[in-house]
């Protein structure tokens, strides 16, 4: 097996390195794996097989490009010799089954590709090329066809791009064309008025007495063309039209060869299907099935895998509102985590078993100030719900100690005025801390007594969407109606350290 872009391999160095650093993570380093898994498939990993060989009709055809300082005029656009490049790729595809030789020139002639029927290779040649590396200046057809009698070979067509230099003596040009077995198509490029010429800093080109240079396209190029029985095209109004003007001129005669071709199978779309479903398994229910895959292949499946495993099922379980379930999932875990802490009484608390969150909640460590902050205030409002308000009070005052914390205050306040007011206290259905009051709805149930009701607030510190909600107190309505600020009894709680811890994290 090869790989087409073989390139791209170096990637996976890094990819390798950040699976060493997370090899603790089974989720990460899984999605390192698929990263892996998609390079591979980008390198086009290949199978080869047999030579396959097979005759074509084809026509030997040389393409002369001419690459002197003044192919950069701009009376062509972008330039003549861009327009010349995106032309010669145009030729190639309109000429995809004969055998062509590219040649570059100046004062001298460069083979930049033997002839060859594979035309990727000529492509990346031509653009590989660049003009600015090349020492030679002006324009010497003479050395560019006694380099092409040299080459030999038989019978060629010739397709010559250029705007002809200061080339000026055309019977020798001619005398050489016809001691050759050539067919010459003349590419013109360039405008009959000419244009100058400019350097990279903006400066014009000059003679050696001061004066500008003009290029335009040599005249001696048509007469040339016509006297060995040529063709002569100029620049049409793109470079796929001016391709298909110089490919209909070239009158070479096709000939049957024996083409050679290396094929191999494709091999990038089964890695790339892997990567697809270790993915998808991986975020859905299926993800069981991938741990089983591992095991079967001899990956090691340890207890932080499983504990991943497991703690993804709870909090799925959580978001359906199947709490003794969630319990179930977190129990068997092996490794106790901040995560699966917070999880665990979070669903005692949904359960009603406020004692049972309490204690949960009380036994997390953490050196997060926000969690801990959360923390406190999940343990006040269990502590309302069961009614120990003076404790709640202590809570609610320590995640005040922390930091400033709206829905925190809010409750405390509640609960300082209820216990100016001696009014009954109820829960409110719990509010996102966006949120600036709530409304709390009261029954009558036996005529006797009036309670407010409310619903369980959720647990904080858990990663899942809807889990960070907080629940607020709310005392009658008609007592709302009374303005109490904030100030003297809350901020004396708070002030002189009801619960006071220098480092409370």
């Amino acid at each position: 097996m090869s790989f087409l872009y073989p390139i791209f391999l170096w990637s996976i160095i890094p990819l390798l390195v950040l699976f060493w650093r997370n090899r603790g993570d089974i989720i990460g380093s899984t999605h390192i794996i698929v990263l892996m898994l998609l390079v591979l498939s980008i390198s086009t990993p290949v199978k080869d097989s047999a030579i396959v060989s097979s005759v074509v009709e084809s026509r030997d055809i040389i393409i002369a490009l001419d690459v002197s300082f003044s192919m950069s005029a701009t009376d062509i656009s972008p330039s003549r010799y861009e327009f010349a490049k995106d032309t010669i790729l145009e030729i190639l595809r309109l000429n995809s089954s004969d055998n062509i030789t590219l040649i570059a020139f100046t004062t001298n002639p460069l083979l930049l590709s033997p002839p060859t029927t594979d035309h990727t290779l000529i492509a990346i040649a031509l653009d590989a090329l660049n003009p600015k590396y090349i020492l030679t200046k002006g324009t010497s057809m003479h050395n560019l066809f006694k380099m092409t009698k040299r080459m030999g070979g038989g019978q060629k067509s010739m397709i010559l791009i250029t705007d002809g230099g200061e080339e000026s003596d055309i019977d020798v040009l001619a005398e050489q064309i016809n001691s050759m077995d050539i067919s010459l198509s003349i590419l013109a490029l360039g405008s009959i008025q000419g244009t100058t010429i400019s350097y990279e800093d903006g400066s014009l080109l000059k003679d050696k007495d001061d004066n500008l240079i003009i290029s335009r396209i040599n005249p001696i190029l048509k007469p040339l063309a016509y006297r060995v029985n040529g063709s002569f095209v100029t620049s049409s109004s793109s470079p796929k039209a001016t391709a298909e003007d110089i490919s209909d001129s070239i009158k070479g005669v096709a000939k049957k060869v024996k083409k050679s071709q290396k094929q191999y199978q494709l091999l990038y779309q089964y890695p790339l299907f892997l990567a697809f479903v270790i993915f998808i398994m991986l975020h859905t229910r299926a993800i069981k099935y991938l741990i089983i895959i591992f095991v079967f292949l001899g990956v090691e499946a340890n207890a932080s895998f499983w504990d991943i495993y497991n703690l993804n099922r709870a909090y799925n379980y959580y978001e359906a509102k199947d709490y003794n379930t969630t319990q179930s999932y977190i129990k068997s875990i092996e490794n106790i985590s901040l995560e699966s802490q917070i999880a665990l009484a979070s669903s005692y608390y949904k359960r009603r078993n406020y004692k049972k969150a309490i204690t949960i909640y009380k036994s997390i460590k953490t050196k997060s100030p926000s969690i801990k902050q959360k923390l406190y205030y999940n343990i006040a409002n269990s502590y309302a719900k069961i009614k120990s308000y003076n404790k709640a009070k202590i809570y609610y005052t320590k995640a005040l100690q922390i930091g400033e914390d709206k829905d925190s205050s809010y409750n405390l306040k509640i609960i300082v005025l209820l216990e100016e007011k001696s009014l009954p206290l109820g829960l409110s259905h719990p509010q996102s801390s966006n949120s600036t009051s709530t409304k709390s709805d009261t029954q009558d149930s036996d005529k006797k007594t009036k309670e407010q009701s409310g619903s369980s607030g959720s647990g904080g510190g858990e990663r899942k969407k809807g889990k960070n909600k907080k629940e607020k107190i709310s005392i009658n309505p008609k007592a709302q109606k009374q303005k109490h600020p904030l100030g003297s009894k809350v901020y004396e709680l708070i002030n002189k350290g009801y619960i006071y811890e220098e480092k409370p994290w």
